[in-house]
Order: C-alpha cells, then sequence, then structure tokens
C-alpha cells in the first residue's frame, strides 16, 4: 500500500471520534507509515518509548499470525490500560493502532470499532 492510503486510513478514523488520541499505522518492522495526533495533546510516551510499543506491536503480529491457521485471522485487539485504551486492526502485515482517551465509556469504544472494522476491512 502507499503511503497516501495509510494517510487516508489514519485522517478517516481520526474524524470517528472526538476521543481518539493517536491513530498510527506501524509497518512490520515497527516503522510508523503514517499517523494522526489529536492537536495540542500531550503524547504519553516519549520519542524511544514509543519507538519500542511500534516494535512491540510489529514483533507481537508476527507470533499471532503463527496461530491464524487454526483460530482465523484477528479483526482486532482492545486493551484498557490505566490511562489510555488502545485498539488495533491488522491491514496484511501492517497494523493500525489506535490511542483513546481512558475515561470513554464503553458504548462509545464499541462504536469507535464498528466503524474502524469495514475502513480497515476495505485495505485488507
Amino acid at each position: 500500500m502507499s503511503k497516501e492510503e495509510f494517510e487516508k486510513i489514519c485522517d478517516s478514523i481520526s474524524t470517528i471520534s472526538p476521543f481518539i488520541r493517536f491513530v498510527g499505522v506501524i509497518g512490520e518492522s515497527g516503522n510508523l507509515l503514517a499517523y494522526k495526533r489529536r492537536p495540542d495533546l500531550i503524547p504519553l510516551l516519549d520519542e524511544k518509548n514509543t519507538q519500542y510499543q511500534f516494535s512491540h506491536i510489529a514483533i507481537k503480529t508476527d507470533l499471532e499470525g503463527f496461530f491464524d491457521k487454526n483460530l482465523g485471522q484477528i479483526e482486532f485487539v482492545w486493551e484498557e490500560r490505566e490511562k489510555v485504551q488502545t485498539i488495533s486492526f491488522a491491514i496484511k502485515k501492517s497494523r493500525v493502532w489506535i490511542s483513546i482517551d481512558k475515561k470513554v465509556i464503553r458504548s462509545e469504544m464499541l462504536r469507535i470499532i464498528d466503524s474502524c472494522l469495514p475502513l480497515v476491512k476495505k485495505f485488507s
């Protein structure tokens, strides 16, 4: 896929909810291919830890592929942390990673997921 397509994905997802903090497309080696950050937002991770996070996502994506034959491919992963919630979606060998404000109610999280799934499947 092209950088323009990745940027289009980030732009489309970032408009789904005002609670979305960050949308990024992470390549299979952990490199950030495109992203959109909510304006005037203070990131929770510094540059070094952000790169570690993206590398972790890439490694996890690669390992999860071993189970695809038996369990099917991952559609999305929703993670709740103390300070933020994240959702990730697979697009071929890349991962769309979204961080969302912690205080969002579950129905809004489900709405975000339901809105992202058709966008992501379009590019899968």
